[in-house]
């Protein structure tokens, strides 16, 4: 069963960084394209950047300029690095795998917590 679990959220200071991992399990990872979400109450969730199996990246015309999401297929991990945080890039994020057998809406792991806040 493919599994993805996401870490490195957490607390951050306006103006701080983080940096999201997401280990992928039991998926052929460098067959998948692979994506960040993120998600606040009372919104849908939304695209923040994407990193496709050949290695193409897409990013929200909002985010763009302060978050890159890069992949290790060795390690079958990627990473979203976060810089210049806002407090309103407070939200879930989430880890997506698409490939060609998943469904539609690809795989997610269960999210982790970012609040960005003084």
């Amino acid at each position: 069963q493919v599994q993805l679990v996401e870490s490195g959220g957490g607390l951050a200071q306006p103006g701080g960084s983080l940096r999201l991992s997401c280990a992928a399990f039991s998926v052929i990872f460098r067959l998948a394209d692979m994506a960040w979400y993120r998600q606040t109450p009372g919104k849908e969730r939304e695209l923040v950047a994407g990193i496709s199996a050949d290695g193409s990246r897409n990013y929200s015309d909002s985010l763009k300029g302060r978050f890159t999401v890069s992949r290790d297929n060795a390690k079958m991990e990627v990473y979203l690095q976060m810089n210049s945080l806002r407090p309103e890039d407070t939200a879930v994020y989430y880890c997506n795998a698409k490939t060609p057998w998943s469904p539609s809406t690809g795989y997610w792991g269960q999210g982790t917590q970012v609040t960005v806040s003084s």
